[in-house]
């Protein structure tokens, strides 16, 4: 079997006045071994469709099928065979970590040693200790491990890292990578595009219950014509400087396209930086505009998003 999850015309309609559509008619296929991603911003229906293909929600329509099986006819199977990490995870604050995973690893026929899951996430030290008494990142580590004592073949991670230290990330990033190594599927949301970027074979950008831009990293990035990124400001003389730039005028100058006002500053893309920049340092000059910030840096999936929507991957209320 090379599909781990595949969904055609997946949709959900909460009812409502007027009723509330969270997907709309969304296709997706994920290979085996491969860690795929869900971005997109606060909204736009990712968690209702993750939650739709862990069993979690049904479907008001469309098809669904996962490590080959279906929702409704292979439901038992279909558990013993995945992980689940949701975004918020509630343990009893009363076990301990390896008493948590004795629990977690009942519920299944076959699966990992609780000493083995507890291994690879790095909390064998933290064996004895009651879950209330873990760190932020622990406890998240600690919800992985319940995801994976059942030594799943596809593991689902909603928002993982969300609200943790950077070295908590990382160690979640590294225990991600070595599920992988072992050829097994990832399904992954996040709100962190470096986070996307290091883990993700493939990533999909949900906007508004529909996928609207999916591929690698790289050819997303590529997709939007320049791989670096100018972002400049100029100063507010009498309030006045900024409307004197067009967007138009920004994309006419060599290498350059793609130009966009966030703010109180300019993005613009690049081909090739060392061609675009000397443009329009003498660009500014002659028309009596004073440069007060400029940075470049390489585009990312952030960009992506906002070339696509207008609006930054990690905006609120993004749907409707």
């Amino acid at each position: 079997m090379s599909t781990a999850i595949e969904c055609r015309e997946l949709r959900k309609t909460y009812k409502a006045k007027p009723p509330v559509e969270a997907v709309r008619g969304l296709d997706m296929t994920v290979g085996v071994g491969e860690c795929f991603g869900l971005l997109g911003p606060n909204g736009a229906g990712k968690t209702t469709t993750i939650e739709i293909l862990e069993g979690l929600l049904t479907a008001t329509s469309g098809s669904v099928a996962i490590l080959g099986l279906h929702w409704g006819r292979d439901d038992q199977e279909i558990r013993e065979r995945i992980g689940i990490s949701l975004q918020e995870t509630k343990l009893s604050e009363k076990l301990s970590v390896a008493e948590t995973l004795t629990l977690f690893r009942s519920f299944y026929r076959t699966g990992l040693d609780p000493v083995e899951a507890m291994r690879q996430v790095s909390l064998t030290e933290k064996a004895k200790a009651w879950t209330g008494k873990l760190s932020g990142g622990q406890k998240q580590r600690l919800a992985v491990a319940c995801a994976l004592v059942g030594d799943p073949e596809l593991l689902f991670l909603d928002e993982p890292t969300t609200g943790l230290d950077p070295q908590s990330r990382r160690q979640l990033w590294d225990i991600i990578l070595g599920f992988k190594a072992q050829n097994r599927t990832v399904l992954l949301t996040t709100h962190y595009m470096d986070e996307a970027e290091r883990l993700c074979d493939r990533v999909a950008i949900v906007d508004q219950g529909r996928i609207i831009a999916e591929g690698t990293p790289r050819e997303l990035i590529r997709s939007i014509g320049g791989e670096h990124i100018v972002e400049f400001s100029v100063a507010e003389e009498a309030g006045a400087a900024p409307s004197r730039i067009a967007a138009a005028d920004l994309d006419a100058l060599p290498g350059a396209e793609g130009a966009r006002r966030l703010g109180d500053h300019w993005t613009l893309q690049a081909a090739e930086p060392h061609v675009t920049l000397p443009a329009l340092l003498q660009w500014l000059p002659n028309r009596q505009l004073t440069l007060d910030s400029l940075t470049t840096r390489h585009a990312s999936l952030e960009d992506v998003f906002v070339t696509l929507t207008g609006r930054h991957l990690r905006d609120e209320g993004a749907a409707a």
